[in-house]
């Protein structure tokens, strides 16, 4: 099997662009609930109708999907989906949790930077029969998910000395 990249050339990475302090309406610093050396997460810019509060977690480096991620860097995100994952169940009023994460188009990947998604669940939510139900979500209804994640998980919120080998996505 030969595996190809579907990165368009010239990409402008959302998720390098926020480690960078390049941000937008759809990725903002209050966005950050955690940063480890190798990955951080994030309030989901986007939300699925009922599953309000999903969180991203992503690798650090810039690896455009699963296939190549470095065996550490694949540790450290799932270590952090795992924390979230608890936290999530901890403090929002939700049933469960469900992750997911995509490769390639067929896939349904669009981004073209790996990360995992975070769902919180409820009996009954239909997550996956509601994909193209998700909306953009505005600042003002993210921050206090991000902030009572943030608050459970202690951990830095921000970029500014994340210990890490590799620089913001490797770029």
């Amino acid at each position: 099997m030969t595996l190809r990249s579907h990165e368009p050339a010239g990409y402008d990475c959302p998720f390098c662009r926020m480690q960078s302090g390049l941000f937008d309406e759809h990725n903002q610093p209050s966005d950050v609930v955690a940063v480890a050396p190798h990955a951080y997460a994030r309030i989901a810019p986007k939300w699925w109708p009922g599953n309000p509060g999903a969180v991203l977690v992503v690798s650090r480096a810039h690896h455009e999907n699963l296939y190549t991620l470095p065996p550490e860097m694949g540790h450290a995100v799932w270590d952090l989906v795992q924390e979230v994952a608890v936290a999530i169940r901890a403090t929002y009023p939700c049933e469960g949790v469900s992750i997911r994460q995509h490769n390639e188009p067929a896939g349904d990947q669009d981004v073209w930077h790996l990360h995992v998604h975070v769902f919180p669940r409820s009996v009954d939510d239909r997550l996956y029969e509601r994909h193209r139900e998700a909306t953009w979500v505005a600042l003002e209804e993210r921050v206090p998910y991000a902030d009572l994640l943030a608050g459970h998980l202690k951990r830095p919120r921000t970029f500014d000395g994340a210990a890490t080998a590799d620089r913001p996505c490797g770029r």
